[in-house]
């Protein structure tokens, strides 16, 4: 039975990707803001429709609307698996994603991530930094965030992994809040090597309040990094019921 149900929604997530490419370029099309904010919020909106298709899974998002969704925020988030995407995207907000530059050059997935105005990192690029930055600093002058997944990678064990320091770098440099988001349950979305999904799958999404970084200055860029994620990381643990050296891979 469960092979069924895996079935049909994989082929409701076929069909909305179908559904969504046509749409998202008529809406490009017409969409005159720099920004492409119509576009972008648009394009998560699929991300929220794959969510709902899906029979096995429950999300519960928490403190997110006292958030203006035109106040530009730095957004970081813990990555537990490929069905972070679309859970975030519940959310009511655009945001522009950071991705890799080869997701851009596929087929289907890269016309949508072009349409909506994502940034695209070459990491094969030396000076990828700084046009990371210059794109990232172009959406917040214009009042659009920007998310980052500071991990880098998604977590094989669910703990939390030592995160980069880019993203909080860049929110002292221009004095933009970071917006710390907590995800669990999403690690089992999906079992690996496996195309059935899980039964009653529930999954917990948070937004923590906003860090001010307006008294920060670059040299304290480490010191900011740590507070977000001792953030992420108590709340990982309050959800688990366990101690901090179990969810945070850095004090195991």
């Amino acid at each position: 039975m469960q092979k069924v149900s895996s079935v049909l929604t994989w082929a409701g997530i076929v069909l909305l990707v179908l559904i969504w490419v046509p749409l998202l370029a008529i809406c490009r099309l017409f969409d005159r803001d720099p920004v492409r904010y119509k576009t972008g919020f648009l394009f998560r909106k699929l991300g929220l429709a794959i969510t709902k298709i899906n029979p096995n899974w429950t999300i519960i998002l928490e403190n997110f609307d006292q958030i203006d969704h035109r106040k530009p925020y730095i957004m970081v988030s813990n990555h537990l698996s490929n069905a972070d995407i679309p859970v975030i995207s519940n959310l009511p907000w655009e945001m522009k994603w950071i991705a890799k530059k080869e997701l851009f050059e596929m087929p289907i997935l890269g016309w949508l991530l072009k349409f909506a105005g994502d940034i695209s990192v070459d990491r094969s690029s030396s000076n990828k930094r700084a046009a990371i930055f210059q794109r990232c600093k172009y959406y917040l002058d214009r009042n659009v965030s920007v998310i980052f997944f500071p991990e880098g990678t998604r977590s094989r064990s669910g703990k939390l992994n030592k995160f980069a320091i880019g993203a909080f770098d860049l929110a002292i440099k221009e004095k933009i809040p970071v917006l710390p988001i907590v995800l669990d349950g999403t690690q089992g979305c999906l079992p690996k090597k496996s195309w059935i999904f899980d039964q009653n799958v529930f999954v917990k999404l948070k937004v923590l309040e906003p860090v001010m970084t307006d008294q920060y200055e670059i040299d304290q860029n480490f010191e900011l990094m740590d507070k977000v994620r001792l953030m992420i990381a108590e709340q990982l643990s309050e959800w688990r019921g366990q101690s901090l050296n179990e969810v945070d891979s850095l004090r195991s």
